[in-house]
């Protein structure tokens, strides 16, 4: 209760975090580097759904520097698309490919989208971390029902795309991330 909150696509946390108008968020992988880590992340092992690439003209999306990054890395163009809006149109039939996917038949690791990093509140944050990653998700109704409602999807299939993201930062997490901070530093 005492935690205040803010929602906000990868790149603006980045700011924030940076500008320290947070002391704690999801960040980037590609910016995680910069700062306190701990062992949450958002994780996909194989694919993830919600980050895509629509070959063709090269288009970033200016939401995600990891993503675009990523499609870098493997050495493809097109369109990124990322979060609600790749999720959508994976669930109308739309075709791309899946950069988590493309990852791990690469390299046979997980991609590690973000990490939870910190600036202060050392302790808080880590604590915070630890008993996310111990605990079994669990999501009230009402909460499920609000946020489908708010992408346009239905529950079942928000209940069904989380179950492709893993939080916990094992050995081969974080193994694919030092791959893909020294991949990406060379392009």
């Amino acid at each position: 209760m005492g935690l205040n909150y803010r929602k906000d696509v990868p790149s603006q946390i980045n700011k924030a975090l940076q500008k320290r108008q947070i002391d704690a968020g999801f960040i980037s992988s590609i910016a995680s580097s910069k700062y306190k880590s701990t062992n949450l992340g958002i994780i996909a092992n194989k694919a993830v759904f919600s980050v895509f690439l629509i070959e063709g003209e090269n288009k970033p999306d200016k939401e995600s520097a990891s993503s675009n990054a990523l499609a870098k890395v493997l050495n493809l163009e097109g369109e990124v698309l990322i979060g609600d809006k790749a999720l959508k149109y994976y669930l109308e039939g739309g075709q791309g490919i899946d950069l988590a996917t493309k990852w791990y038949e690469e390299t046979k690791l997980p991609f590690v989208f973000g990490r939870l990093c910190y600036t202060s509140h050392d302790k808080v944050v880590e604590k915070l971390a630890k008993n996310f990653i111990k605990k079994p998700i669990k999501i009230p109704q009402y909460i499920l029902k609000r946020e489908a409602k708010k992408r346009g999807i239905t529950p079942s299939q928000l209940t069904w795309y989380l179950k492709y993201i893993k939080y916990n930062m094992n050995h081969k997490s974080k193994k694919s991330l030092k791959l893909f901070l020294k991949k990406s530093k060379k392009i």
